[in-house]
């Protein structure tokens, strides 16, 4: 009997720290238990702990300005032991390993191991990214998700790329995504309902998810996924004009930053129009109305929806359309 205890405990924990890891173990563990009143008596109630043991793993290949805010994102919805990351430069990949707590490793160990492959390179740099791990991600035959955030780049091309029919998660995140206040549309093609749920909570802490049309991502793109420099500009922009009225340059900063802030929240708060918000500010004869009127006059509106357009056509080239 001691023996036998032994080896049950032997047991539970190499499963513990290695067999959790695999859903095809864990799959194998609940049938027997299901079936076995003589299996190992940590089977019993599995449901309850599963989740403790069965974390999934967070890969991201290339760590740049997005893949490095979605990496911060997971370290705080899924933790930093789940999370693993890569890129071209191992100094800043030590780096930013080291500062979030996750651990640094290469693009052959996270589409060996990871559950969930982010690939953040470049669109032009996706095929030959790819062309390396393909080998690994055919001997694994299945049991990961591929996510992409390359602009442009189809679901369709991606497994092209990666030679391989796999579940495949296309995102279009932005870099607000590193303090929790991006927004991500999202295309699932393959996925089974518990990966995606999985996806969704770890990644949470990014910010807002939205599932969108895959034909509609390269639009979204050129509002939230761009959108980011387009309102950094404008906030310098106000910035430098209330230095030239004599206002200190950080406080100049601060105070449009702010204001930039409090206005996304009146619309997404309020369910009013843009343009009723806008209005509610302008007083007649006032001073805003002024402002607006010299924004009209140097072509504000068509300004900003051509900087749109020009980044929905660029992604639109990178997708050979």
């Amino acid at each position: 009997w001691p023996l036998c205890a032994f080896v049950r405990a032997a047991f539970f924990f190499w499963f513990l720290f290695f067999g959790a890891r695999h859903h095809a173990i864990m799959k194998l563990f609940r049938e027997a238990g299901r079936f076995s009143t003589g299996f190992p008596f940590f089977v019993e109630n599995f449901s309850g702990w599963e989740r403790f043991v069965m974390k999934e793993r967070f890969g991201f290949i290339g760590c740049g300005n997005m893949g490095g805010a979605l990496a911060r994102a997971a370290c705080r919805g899924a933790g930093p032991q789940q999370v693993l990351i890569s890129g071209r430069t191992p100094e800043k990949v030590a780096r930013l390993a080291e500062e979030l707590g996750c651990r640094p490793s290469t693009n052959e160990e996270i589409a060996q191991t990871c559950d969930f492959i982010f690939l953040g390179v470049k669109p032009q740099m996706m095929a030959g990214m790819l062309a390396q791990i393909a080998p690994i991600l055919r001997e694994r035959a299945g049991g990961f998700v591929l996510v992409s955030m390359a602009a442009g780049l189809t679901t369709g091309q991606i497994l092209d790329m990666a030679g391989g029919e796999y579940p495949i998660l296309r995102i279009m995140p932005n870099t607000p995504c590193a303090v929790g206040q991006g927004m991500v549309q999202y295309a699932a093609k393959g996925l089974e309902a518990q990966q995606l749920n999985a996806i969704l909570e770890g990644m949470a802490p990014a910010g807002r998810w939205d599932a969108l049309d895959e034909g509609l991502i390269d639009a979204a793109s050129s509002v939230s996924g761009c959108g980011p420099a387009f309102a950094y500009l404008f906030i310098e922009s106000l910035a430098d004009g209330a230095v030239a009225c004599g206002l200190p340059r950080a406080k100049a900063q601060e105070y449009a930053a702010q204001m930039a802030l409090g206005a996304a929240r009146m619309v997404l708060e309020s369910g009013q129009h843009p343009g009723a918000l806008k209005d509610a500010v302008c007083s007649p004869g006032g001073t805003t109305i002024q402002g607006v009127r010299a924004l009209e006059e140097h072509g504000f509106r068509a300004a900003v929806q051509s900087a749109v357009i020009a980044a929905f056509e660029k992604s639109r080239e990178f997708a050979g359309k």
